[in-house]
C-alpha cells in the first residue's frame, strides 16, 4: 500500500473518532409535508425590542430557516392588542415578540398579560443556565422555572373599596395548579430532569398557596421517578443566590415565578442571555426568557447594543416547537460559539459590542 493511501486511511480513522469531519445524528423522522415553511407571528415591541427582533430575522434569512414572518407594529400604550394581530397568532399558532411596555399605574393593563389570557398560554418557560466562557459567580446553573401564567396575582382583579383602600384579589385555582404541575413534572420526564421543587407561601396564604400545593404533590404521586420537594419562596430567593445548583425544574404560582425566573438570570449571566416562552395547548408566544428592564433602555437602544443572545435562543426554542431540531441545534451552537470565543459581548456581557457586530458573529458561526 502506498505511503500516501495509508494516511488517508488514517485521517479517515482519526475522523470516525469524532476528531475531524463532525457527523449528524438522526433527529427525528419528519412526516411528509413537515419541511414546508411556517409563518409565524412577529410583534417587535418597544425599546430593545425592534433591534433584537431584527438581529433574528437577519439570522433565519441567514440560515435559510424554513419560515417566514408576518409583522405588526404593536406597543404598550395601546388599550388592547389589534384584533388582526390576535387573528394573525390564532391562525399560525405561532408568534415571537420583543418586550411590550407596561406602564406603572394608572390602571391600564398589561398587553403581556392580555395576550398570555386570551390565548390560554397557561405555561411560562425560562432555563436559565450557564454558557461556557461567560464567566458567573456560579458554576453548574440549569435552572427551568415553570411558571403558572393566567391567575394569581396577575388576574387583575382589584378595585377601590372606599377611597384610600384598594382591594387586589389573588386567584388559585385546582384546575389551573394541577394543569400547570402536570406541565412541570412532564417537561421534567421529556427532558431527563430528576427533580421539580414546587415555590409556595403557604406558611401564609394556607388557602391560596396551600391549594397550589396539594394539586402540586396530587401529580407528584403520578411521577414516581422524579424527586418533588417544597420551598417557601423567601427560602428559595436566599437558597437562589447562595447555591443555585440545588435547583433543577422550579414549578411556581405566577407572581413568584416572575422574581424567581429573572433571579435566576442573574445568577446565571444576566437577562440577556436567558431564553424564554409561553405556551399552551394550541398557541405558543416565545420571548426573552427574563424581562427585567429590557423595554426602558433608551441610551442602549440609542447606541444600537441592546444584547440578542437571549431572544436568539428564544427563537432556537421556537425552531424546535416547530419540530426543526436541526435549525435549532445550529442557532444554538452559533451562538454559544460566539459567547465562548468572548471576541464580540455587549455591553451587559463585559463588552463593547453592538448588536449588529453579534448577529454578524454568530452568522459567521453558522454551520
Amino acid at each position: 500500500m502506498s505511503r500516501r493511501s495509508l494516511t488517508l486511511l488514517k485521517n479517515l480513522a482519526r475522523n470516525a473518532n469524532g476528531s475531524g469531519i463532525q457527523t449528524r445524528s438522526v433527529t427525528y423522522m419528519p412526516r411528509p409535508g413537515d419541511g414546508a415553511p411556517r409563518a409565524v407571528t412577529l410583534i417587535p415591541g418597544d425599546g430593545i425590542g425592534p433591534l433584537v427582533t431584527n438581529a433574528v430575522e437577519q439570522v433565519m434569512e441567514a440560515m435559510h430557516a424554513p419560515i417566514f414572518f408576518e409583522k405588526y407594529d404593536v406597543h404598550g400604550e395601546m388599550s388592547r392588542v389589534p384584533p388582526e394581530v390576535m387573528e394573525s397568532i390564532r391562525k399560525n399558532k405561532v408568534c415571537l415578540k420583543g418586550g411590550l411596555k407596561t406602564p406603572v399605574g394608572g390602571g391600564v393593563s398589561s398587553l403581556n398579560v392580555q395576550l398570555r389570557k386570551e390565548l390560554d398560554l397557561f405555561a411560562s418557560l425560562v432555563n436559565c443556565f450557564n454558557l461556557p466562557g461567560l464567566p458567573t459567580r456560579h458554576e453548574n446553573v440549569d435552572i427551568v422555572v415553570i411558571r403558572e401564567n393566567t391567575e394569581g396575582e396577575y388576574a387583575g382583579l382589584e378595585h377601590e373599596v372606599v377611597p384610600g383602600v384598594v382591594e387586589s384579589l389573588k386567584v388559585i385555582t385546582k384546575f389551573c395548579s394541577e394543569r400547570i404541575a402536570k406541565y412541570a413534572f412532564e417537561y421534567a420526564y421529556l427532558n431527563n430532569r430528576k427533580k421539580v421543587t414546587a415555590v409556595h407561601k403557604a406558611n401564609i396564604m394556607k388557602l391560596a398557596d396551600g391549594l397550589f400545593l396539594e394539586s402540586c404533590r396530587e401529580v407528584a404521586k403520578k411521577y414516581p421517578s422524579i424527586t418533588y420537594n417544597e420551598i417557601i419562596v423567601d427560602n428559595c430567593c436566599m437558597q437562589l443566590v447562595a447555591k443555585p445548583e440545588q435547583f433543577d425544574v422550579m414549578v411556581t404560582p405566577n407572581l413568584y415565578g416572575n422574581l424567581v425566573a429573572n433571579t435566576a438570570a442573574g445568577i446565571a449571566g444576566g437577562t440577556g442571555v436567558m431564553p424564554g416562552g409561553n405556551v399552551g395547548a394550541d398557541h405558543a408566544v416565545f420571548e426573552q426568557g427574563a424581562s427585567a428592564g429590557n423595554v426602558g433602555k433608551d441610551k442602549i437602544v440609542l447606541e444600537n447594543k441592546a444584547n440578542p443572545v437571549a431572544l436568539l435562543l428564544s427563537s432556537a426554542m421556537m425552531l424546535r416547537h416547530l419540530q426543526f431540531p436541526s435549525f435549532a441545534d445550529r442557532l444554538e451552537t452559533a451562538v454559544k460559539k460566539v459567547i465562548a470565543e468572548g471576541k464580540c459581548r455587549t455591553k451587559d456581557l463585559g463588552g463593547t459590542s453592538t448588536t449588529q457586530e453579534v448577529v454578524d458573529a454568530v452568522i459567521a458561526k453558522l454551520d
